[in-house]
């Protein structure tokens, strides 16, 4: 059987100008003549394109972020996001990178998207006169879409050179049926990945990770025309261009770059969409998985025991990684090591959680992290440094001054369990403010965090103990807030060296708890709320306790001999 189809054929390389001609070429095909296509000839569902109108200076914007993002995750294949940086709060000040585009702006006013974060999914007006939509929507609205048929098909493929940023778009289209309108528009976004930069909301200063950030539309603002949009209608467009070193001085990275190409119906009415991550030609190494980078670790509690590191690798080699021995060890004690399994594609990253490794605490702790060999073992490696913070006394000064904008300010410390001990805020305008904070004790470690609810950060903040070390100290540059990990003595009081040959064991306990040198000795434990759950006096040279019946988990031994004070901490484990 012999179909007409017709099929859109053209080979474009992008100048500055957005006027890309699309040339109409009538021939004979059989259905045969597909075979060998990206696109599906078959009927289908409608995908989703879901374009989110966002912010640097956006308190909300990470929560649509994360709704968007969620949406994605369980449809991977059939939602695809753009994130356009336009009106108010994408405006740059102070240094601050400018994330916007031109057509990013006209699309904006076009639909007239004024509050944020907002959206449209494919442009459709579910109510009212506008199809922009508020994050609250998005989920449902996207499930109603997908769930609708469509009469085309998309598909898009790209590959960049990694020595020239050549990159090559191919964008496939297939009617399935007849167009609901004559004409029909192609439209193919361009996108950045992984971008660090400010964000008034999220708690991560300027160090947000933005995605699926419009850098350009490759076909204009709104697209090239489809001429023809009846039944076996066949689309085939390719743009050739090279990648500009930044777009508006931030620098583009060839590995972040993302394509989501549409097919609307004039400008609105999104019919079906597609999405692409490159592939890459030009890569030397078939196999080089790189240590990218190690997530910071804040400074950490004395009494702190152990660590789970946050690393990211990058796939620098053409050929998948799909299994890592990664070794880890802190200040050069035993080595961990984890067997990582997964598809990292080439140039690609991923985040990878180490399990936790026990470390002995020093002032200042090292962290190594290696990758096994490859063809490039130079980044292979890395390590980073994290602090141990000084013990403190349980008695702590907080002196807080607020800006004009105090209600914002909040502050609260918890125990190692999570519990909240104290807390404050919000506070008054241009004040200040000290608080004397006694902690309930034992010897434990907290953490103590500040907040600012609109996310620019306020007024100085110093948190020290009443002998003057130093807890936490900010001018009011904190952003959002930020916890700080300290440890306090509580009221068990500090060991005496007195008691050096006091010895408590074993060390994970099961059943029994033996103290050892502490004749005539007082012992009480306590549990990690400063609960007292067994004391005895007078104890013998070689006394043991019973903790059968305690609960899992931390608990502290106080042994008091006169004047003489020691604390243990000890784990019941079973």
């Amino acid at each position: 059987m012999v179909i007409f189809n017709t099929h859109l054929i053209s080979t474009k390389t992008k100048k500055m100008s957005k006027k890309l001609p699309i040339g109409l070429l009538l021939m004979l095909f059989g259905v045969a003549a597909f075979a060998q296509t990206i696109v599906s000839t078959t009927p289908q569902n409608k995908k989703v394109v879901l374009e989110e109108f966002t912010g640097i200076n956006c308190v909300f914007c990470p929560d649509g972020h994360a709704i968007a993002q969620a949406l994605k995750d369980a449809n991977p294949d059939n939602v695809f996001l753009v994130n356009i940086h336009a009106g108010g709060f994408a405006n740059p000040s102070g240094g601050q990178p400018d994330f916007r585009t031109t057509e990013g702006e006209g699309i904006r006013a076009f639909f007239g998207a004024n509050s944020f974060p907002s959206g449209m999914i494919n442009r459709h007006t579910f109510s009212g006169s506008t199809p922009v939509i508020g994050r609250g929507e998005w989920t449902s609205r996207a499930g109603q879409t997908l769930g609708e048929s469509s009469y085309v098909n998309v598909a898009v493929e790209a590959t960049i050179d990694v020595q020239t940023s050549e990159m090559i778009v191919h964008v496939e289209g297939f009617y399935t049926a007849n167009g609901a309108v004559g004409t029909n528009k192609l439209n193919v976004a361009l996108l950045q990945n992984n971008t660090l930069g400010p964000q008034t909301g999220g708690n991560m200063g300027n160090d947000y990770v933005h995605q699926h950030r419009l850098v350009d539309m490759i076909t204009g603002q709104w697209g090239i025309n489809i001429p023809s949009t009846s039944v076996n209608t066949f689309v085939d467009e390719t743009f050739t261009f090279t990648l500009p070193a930044d777009y508006n001085g931030v620098p583009m990275e060839v590995a972040d770059m993302e394509v989501v190409a549409f097919i609307s119906q004039d400008e609105t009415e999104i019919i079906s969409g597609a999405g692409a991550i490159p592939s890459y030609t030009g890569i030397d190494n078939a196999n080089d998985g790189s240590l990218k980078s190690i997530t910071a670790i804040r400074t950490q509690c004395e009494q702190n025991t152990e660590i789970s590191p946050e690393i990211q690798i990058q796939n620098l080699g053409q050929d998948p990684i799909t299994a890592l021995a990664i070794t880890y060890d802190v200040n050069g004690g035993t080595p961990a090591v984890f067997n990582w399994t997964g598809n990292i594609p080439s140039l690609q990253s991923e985040t990878v959680d180490l399990p936790a490794i026990t470390y002995t605490s020093q002032p200042t702790n090292t962290l190594t992290v290696t990758l096994p060999g490859d063809d490039e073992n130079a980044n292979n490696s890395g390590t980073t440094e994290f602090d141990s913070s000084p013990t403190t006394d349980n008695n702590l000064i907080l002196t807080l001054n607020t800006d004009g904008f105090g209600g914002e300010v909040r502050w609260n410390i918890r125990n190692s369990g999570q519990l909240l001990i104290e807390t404050g805020g919000p506070f008054g305008n241009n004040m200040t403010i000290v608080e004397n904070i006694t902690l309930p004790g034992p010897l434990d470690c907290y953490t103590f965090t500040i907040v600012d609810t609109a996310g620019d950060g306020g007024g100085s903040v110093n948190l020290e103990d009443i002998n003057g070390v130093v807890i936490m100290t900010s001018d009011g540059d904190y952003g959002s807030g930020f916890p700080t990990d300290f440890g306090a003595e509580g009221d068990l009081g500090t060991n005496d060296s007195s008691l050096e040959t006091v010895g408590v064991y074993p060390n994970p306990a099961n059943s029994v708890l033996n103290i050892v040198n502490a004749e005539n000795a007082s012992i009480e434990v306590f549990n990690i709320l400063g609960q007292s759950v067994y004391n005895m006096k007078n104890i013998s040279a070689d006394e043991q306790i019973n903790v059968a019946n305690f609960n899992t988990g931390a608990y502290f031994v106080k042994i008091t001999d006169g004047e003489a004070v020691k604390v243990e901490k000890i784990i019941i484990n079973r």
